[in-house]
């Protein structure tokens, strides 16, 4: 039964880019390991727009990410309009959703680690996000890191991060219209909707 479930789930057809025909506000959430090719595939849902909002949620705060950032910006290229909200991630969402743009958020697990360093109440705003994302009138992509597979932290901060990020998780994956898990730079669908695939074809 595993094995007809899992050979179902790889036998779906990879999700077409968010084209211009997709009118609406259909929400993908992207997940992957580490350096497992997520952005870059998320990316790759935004491009075929006119316009592509790129929606950072990290700071430089050292010469390592501030180099991290660079690659990123190099990587995309022209024609992306960056706007950097590390915090208040709902109403720039509110903002820069339009029918015809699309607004790639990278990446939601260095929004919860900013949200816990102000001291915020976290589930307070995920729910905020997941309203957010309701309201959305464009496109919408949001990456994030998987970090439930490994061992339990030794320390209550990450493993608090832990939680946090696997609730936000289900509470975003619940309101997207696709759900598509990256791994080694492939992209297994996880869920998709049946608004969302009509908008793939249109």
């Amino acid at each position: 039964m595993e094995d007809r479930a899992l050979s179902s789930n790889l036998s779906r057809p990879l999700p077409r880019p968010l084209g211009p025909a997709a009118g609406g506000g259909p929400v993908t959430l992207v997940l992957g390991g580490a350096r497992s090719g997520k952005s870059r595939y998320a990316e790759s849902l935004i491009a075929p727009l006119g316009e592509r909002v790129y929606l950072a949620t990290a700071e430089a705060g050292d010469a390592e990410m501030a180099e991290r950032i660079r690659r990123h910006r190099a990587r995309r290229g022209d024609g992306w309009t960056t706007v950097e909200e590390p915090l208040a991630l709902a109403p720039a969402l509110a903002v820069h959703a339009r029918p015809g743009r699309g607004v790639l958020v990278d990446c939601l697990t260095l929004w919860l680690a900013n949200l816990m360093a102000a001291d915020r109440d976290v589930p307070a705003e995920v729910d905020g996000l997941v309203q957010a994302l309701a309201a959305c009138a464009g496109p919408v992509v949001l990456v994030s890191n998987e970090v439930g597979q490994g061992i339990v932290p030794e320390n209550a901060a990450a493993r608090a991060f832990r939680d946090h990020a696997g609730l936000a998780h289900q509470a975003v994956a619940e309101r997207a219209h696709r759900v598509v898990l990256v791994t080694a730079g492939l992209p297994m669908v996880l869920k998709e909707t049946a608004a969302a695939a009509a908008r793939g074809n249109a």
